[in-house]
């Protein structure tokens, strides 16, 4: 995995929501004079859901071409390494015992670590439900629970590849929490409708899926009968 500089990666953390603001202050009154004709006082509502989708599509190829996906792994890594799942890090990345804290445990990767994949076809359908922003009240809601139907299994891809699912077993475990995946990517995505704030609530996004994976590991202990001898610590700063 390429090594980013520091100076280099918070210019392109700041360069992509700045972007996507000067997007919006273009379009938006174009957009919103357009929709006005169909919409009504509704124009102003959707023709802010249409501009930002847009601009989080542009900011979704710009972050992969960066490579900021590696932030998002060390974040989801991190949290695990906090909740006692060092022995599931552990799998896919060298750990350094001697680290003060979960972040600085976190050592290069022996695996291939991707939080979650490039997609075009992932993008291609966002841009094409975009369109149903156009629809008056229910469209919006309609194309965010569409593509957030998509993306919520995305947000487990490295989970799923350090339990070394298969396809079908992937396939499986998805369609059993089909629903809480489609709640999940639809958070995500409105979250990362908000401007300047989206590259904040992408971090958070995936500290909140690694959160989740916590639950699911402790429930899938349960259910194979760990014994409470085995009971897991959380890192705890100590100041001394």
């Amino acid at each position: 995995m390429t090594d980013t500089p520091k100076p280099q990666r918070m210019r392109r953390f700041i360069g992509a929501p700045a972007r996507a603001v000067s997007q919006a202050s273009w379009l938006y009154p174009l957009k919103v004079a357009f929709l006005a004709i169909f919409h009504g006082k509704l124009a102003w509502v959707n023709g802010a859901f249409l501009v930002l989708g847009e601009g989080a599509a542009i900011v979704a190829l710009l972050f992969e071409a960066f490579f900021v996906d590696e932030t998002l792994v060390d974040v989801f890594d991190a949290v695990l390494i906090n909740e006692g799942y060092i022995e599931v890090i552990a799998t896919s990345r060298i750990i350094d015992q001697d680290g003060k804290d979960p972040v600085k445990q976190l050592g290069k990767p022996t695996t291939s670590a991707v939080y979650s994949p490039f997609s075009l076809r992932q993008i291609l359908e966002f841009i094409f439900f975009l369109p149903l922003n156009l629809i008056p009240v229910a469209g919006t809601p309609i194309f965010l629970i569409l593509t957030g139907y998509r993306a919520g299994p995305f947000h487990h891809w490295r989970y799923f590849k350090l339990r070394d699912f298969t396809k079908k077993e992937r396939k499986a475990f998805i369609k059993q929490r089909q629903l809480k995946y489609t709640w999940f990517g639809t958070i995500a995505l409105l979250l990362q409708l908000i401007p300047v704030l989206s590259m904040l609530f992408l971090l958070t996004t995936a500290a909140g899926s690694a959160l989740w994976v916590v639950k699911l590991e402790e429930r899938r202990e349960r259910e194979e009968g760990f014994e409470d001898s085995q009971a897991r610590e959380r890192y705890v700063d100590d100041p001394v």
